[in-house]
């Protein structure tokens, strides 16, 4: 059989290679004493360059000896340049041994990130102020280890990121097996700024059958506990189909209830609202599970979900009603002392609910928290004795805690039913229950011969409980390899291999470089006259798209193309090989190879530079007639106009210069690297300013700054908070006027508002530049969905600032951010202003990013107060009653406060309001009220103030009610439909009107 397999390795035909490797796993597994010989097959046959046998040969190198990666070292860039044309079966096979090989013998590309992480978590996760000199330390030291780290940047093995780039477009692969290995290959292998490309993938897949539906949302559960911003922005698709099956809605509850957040939650909880109406009972309990994760999560809806959860227990099915009850058991652990009112309506449910789960939780709550209800719990304990017998065992558990927690809080009423409880369990069938009766009885009845733990009976049974973690089950299924079948059980299956941890050094990537030496005589020189003419052929189109695209994508079109020929020049080879030769004639054909490879290079790197001089000739004498046709046809313009075109046309240059200078460059050069270059080659500036120039920039910057400010269209009344001013009266009189630029100018309405400033750099750390920024309330005009901030700034220091500007935005999924123009010199003393737009996407993380001069990097962050995000619009009283009745139920919070002193006037109230949030006040009275002919009804004695607005980013409505009371008393009441924004809101407004 082994020399069957040996003769058949060197055949001419590849379908009999192919069978050849697939034999060898067979012999080893019958005769694994030949393995060193079969080894020595499989490494002839990696080194085999047609497609067809590359998958088989994988799978038996898997099967017999996975551990040894010296035989892919040769064979690694072979075979990722070939995977793009192996079968699909073949591909999956290879993309996991690559996946493995790779773990082993390149770095972690996000090493930097993750040491930044560990350093922000131990300087930012304590919030104790009496801490030790010694921690601070350790504290700063890992700050500044972290920050070492991030000045030394990554470069990635060009290997890794071949590998990277040719499985990339198997992304597009209409096997859903393929797909899904490239996918688990991305997530274990490529750096967290590229993983998001397989999330549009993974996605697609979920419109397939509901096995592959299956599999894939395993796989996307699990990578949405580590990285869950990549999938954010397809979070509808998860939502679920009435058609769905029962394991594929429990798998896309999973999913939502892991991209919950602080900023899509109310979209979540809205959705989950639904699924409890669902006739499937087992979806709805998983719901209800959902919905207690999202409480323990976010702790700003916690009480919402709570309050959710407890109108559930009013549900007619049963099944609903006790799930919420376990559910609602986790939860009040956190803050039982706030639900006593809770406890009191869960202890009503006993005689309705029959499901042993629920009656155990209610009695434990009963029991845990009997303190909080002294009346109800010993006659909760009367009922369940009578019907002791007829329980279930865990119920019967729970009744017997019940009993030992009264017995040693209210021994008066509850002595003689908790002796009758434990005679009961005494002679009860179950042993469990009749073991937990004697053990009790020992424990808190005191005899002479119960020993010494009788006296810490109320510590063993009272003691203080650490709430429960409500944690996703997939959160540890991370350490098997996606995509395998232990991940799919959770447990390892025969044959699993582990996915190897990233090596600290990296290993010596020469190892790669060794070149495969073939028996090919006379097929070697028609090869390369082949990969010849494909060149040639390409030629033409390269020199085209070069000043177009960047460097990077024409080197990885130029790989892409020179794998596609290695692949058919392969399979030409192989197709007319020969199956003996002597060692001589494949060193001699070696080398003539290598020759022709030199002659092929110098080639190439004649053309490219013929092609990129052409170029500047065809762009500097286009530029030439340019400049002649505008000078017939205009009078001659100024000096500076003149070198401003010179100095683009030299730009120009430069960067087609940059292009194709980096298109020739090595794979190896890493992507940072080239933008640095791009970058540099665009902004040089002209070599010899004249004097004019300098002086006419400035003004132009200020120009800017004015067209911005002051050429606005004009703001409609209901978008400035001048109406909150005005009495019922004015604002009647006052709506049929039309208002002129003049009175309603932004300006003017900046001017006349006092501004609140925060500190973005202090004039310390900045070394003389201190800037401050603010909120205008002004609709920004480029984006009308972000909120305009006004940054100004200020050089205190001796010397000219110059080069003003931002760099590198780090921002949360979905926020964007419109960067102020770059402000070239700011002279000493001096003050400028500049207005930026950041979209906070409706929450409150601050947005993150460098402000730069031409010398010194500051990294600053801008966090907005939870009423700058939105934007005031005008209603009626009417209307506001309309929306207002629409968002009631989870929608709806209210909170009853005492004002101030300062608040004594309706005027106070209102400016309190307006200043904490961007709303416009709603006028009093109905529609007919205000009509001019019917006379302005008395101030009522207690007034009711109603403000309006609406999120900046969504449109989501903010309604505010502050209702006032006798005895300087008042409620306050926010409708909004982002529950999180109505939370935070209360807090600010609250602390406005009590302070």
């Amino acid at each position: 059989m082994m020399l069957a397999i040996k003769e058949a390795a060197s055949d001419m035909s590849p379908y009999v290679r192919k069978t050849a490797a697939h034999a060898i796993p067979k012999l080893y597994t019958l005769d694994p004493e030949q393995k060193d010989q079969l080894i020595e097959v499989i490494e002839k046959l990696l080194a085999d360059k047609t497609t067809l046998v590359a998958g088989s040969v994988v799978m038996a190198f898997e099967e017999v000896c996975p551990e040894r990666n010296e035989l892919i070292h040769k064979n690694y860039r072979k075979l990722c340049n070939l995977l793009i044309d192996v079968e699909e079966w073949g591909q999956v096979v290879i993309i996991n041994m690559l996946t493995r090989y790779a773990r082993t013998q390149f770095l972690n590309p996000n090493m930097n990130e993750t040491l930044l992480e560990e350093g922000d978590k131990a300087f930012y996760g304590s919030d104790d102020e009496d801490e030790d000199e010694e921690n601070d330390e350790e504290k700063e030291k890992k700050v500044e280890a972290a920050t070492l780290v991030k000045r030394k940047p990554y470069v990635m093995d060009p290997d890794h990121r071949l590998l990277l780039r040719n499985t990339k477009p198997l992304l597009q692969s209409r096997n859903a097996a393929v797909v899904m290995a490239v996918a688990q290959l991305y997530f274990h292998l490529a750096p967290k700024a590229e993983v998001g490309v397989i999330a549009k993938a993974l996605v697609r897949l979920l419109r397939s059958h509901s096995e592959v539906q299956f599999v894939v949302l395993q796989n996307v559960a699990t990578m949405t506990i580590k990285r869950r911003g990549m999938f954010e922005p397809y979070l509808k698709s998860f939502y679920i189909r009435s058609t769905d099956p029962t394991q594929i809605k429990v798998l896309k509850l999973e999913v939502l209830t892991n991209l919950a957040n602080d900023t899509n939650i109310s979209t979540i909880l809205r959705e989950f609202q639904t699924y409890i109406k669902s006739n499937d009972k087992d979806f709805v309990a998983a719901t209800i599970q959902a919905i207690g994760r999202c409480a323990t999560n976010i702790g700003e809806v916690r009480d919402t979900c709570l309050n959710g959860l407890v109108q559930l227990l009013s549900n007619r099915d049963e099944l609903v009603v006790a799930e919420s009850v376990v559910v609602i058991k986790k939860l009040l652990q956190m803050q039982p002392e706030k639900h006593s009112d809770i406890i009191k309506h869960m202890a009503k449910l006993t005689d309705n609910i029959q499901v042993p789960m629920a009656r155990a939780s209610i009695l434990w709550l009963i029991g845990e928290y009997c303190e909080h209800v002294p009346r109800i719990a010993p006659d909760v304990l009367r009922m369940m004795a009578k019907s002791f017998t007829n329980e279930e065992d865990i119920v019967k558990l729970q009744i017997i805690n019940l009993a030992a927690k009264l017995y040693l809080t209210n021994s008066k009423q509850t002595k003689l039913l908790t002796q009758y409880v434990l005679n009961l369990a005494k002679y009860d069938q179950n042993y469990d229950i009749r073991d937990r009766a004697r053990f009790i009885r020992q424990l808190i009845v005191p005899t002479d011969k119960s020993g010494a733990l009788s006296k810490y009976a109320k510590k063993l049974f009272l003691a203080l409980k650490p709430a429960p973690v409500l944690e996703s089950p997939f959160k540890d299924r991370d350490h098997f390899q996606l995509g395998s079948l232990s991940h799919l059980l959770n447990a390892k299956a025969g044959g699993y291999q582990e996915l190897p941890e990233w090596p600290e050094a990296a290993p010596d990537p020469s190892v790669r470089n060794v070149e495969v030496k073939e028996s090919v005589p006379e097929w070697t020189k028609c090869s390369s006259r082949e990969k010849k003419k494909e060149r040639k052929s390409d030629k033409p189109f390269y020199s085209d798209s070069e000043g177009e695209s960047g460097p990077t994508e024409s080197a990885d079109s130029e790989s892409d193309s020179a794998s596609r020929s290695e692949s058919r020049s392969g399979v030409s080879e192989e197709s007319e090989e020969g199956s003996e030769s002597s060692g001589s004639d494949e060193d001699s054909e070696s080398e003539d190879e290598d020759e022709d490879e030199e002659v092929e290079m110098k080639k190439k790197k004649k053309e490219t530079k013929i092609t990129v001089k052409d170029k500047e000739s065809e762009q500097s004498s286009d530029e030439e007639e340019r400049r002649k046709m505008e000078r017939k046809s205009k009078p001659p313009p100024p000096p500076q106009k003149k070198k401003k075109v010179a100095s683009a046309s030299e730009s120009e240059e430069e960067e087609s210069e940059s292009e194709s200078s980096q298109s020739e460059t090595d794979d190896s050069e890493s992507d940072t690297e080239v933008k640095k270059k791009k970058k540099t080659a665009v902004s040089k500036p002209p070599s010899k300013p004249t004097k004019k120039e300098t002086k006419k920039e400035p003004e132009k910057k200020e120009m800017s700054l004015l067209d911005f400010d002051d050429f606005e269209p004009t703001p409609s009344p209901q978008s400035t908070p001048v109406n909150a001013y005005l009495s019922n009266s004015l604002v009647t009189d006052l709506e049929g006027l039309s208002l002129t630029d003049t009175v309603m100018s932004p300006a003017t309405i900046a001017t006349s508002r006092s501004m609140k400033s925060y500190e973005l750099l202090h004039r310390i750390t900045g070394e003389g530049l201190s800037v401050e920024y603010c909120f205008s309330r002004q609709p920004f005009n480029p984006d009308p969905h972000m909120v305009a901030v006004q940054i100004t700034f200020t050089n205190s220091s001796s010397s000219e600032v110059k080069s003003l500007h931002m760099e590198d935005a780090r921002l949360q999924s979905g926020m964007r951010v419109k960067e102020f123009p770059e402000h070239e010199a700011l002279p000493a003393g001096e003050t400028a202003t500049v207005v930026m737009g950041i979209d906070f996407c409706d929450s409150v993380q601050a947005a993150n990013f460098q402000l730069c001069t031409n010398t010194k990097k500051f990294f600053v962050s801008i966090q907005p107060p939870v009423g700058e995000l939105m934007t005031p619009i005008f209603m009626t009283e009417n209307e506001f009653k309309k929306e207002q009745g629409q968002l009631m139920g989870m929608n709806e919070v209210t909170e009853k406060l005492t004002l101030s002193e300062k608040c004594h006037n309706e005027h106070a109230v209102v400016q309190r309001v307006t200043a904490a949030a961007n709303l416009s006040r709603v006028p009093c009275g109905s529609d007919k009220e205000c009509s001019p002919g019917i006379p302005p009804p008395p101030p009522p004695k207690f007034p009711v103030h109603r403000f309006a607005g609406k999120t900046v980013t969504s449109g989501s409505m903010v309604l505010v009610t502050v209702a006032t009371r006798e005895e300087r008393g008042a409620q306050l009441m926010i409708n909004c439909e982002k529950m999180l924004v109505g939370a935070m809101l209360v807090k600010d407004i609250m602390l406005a009107l009590t302070q």
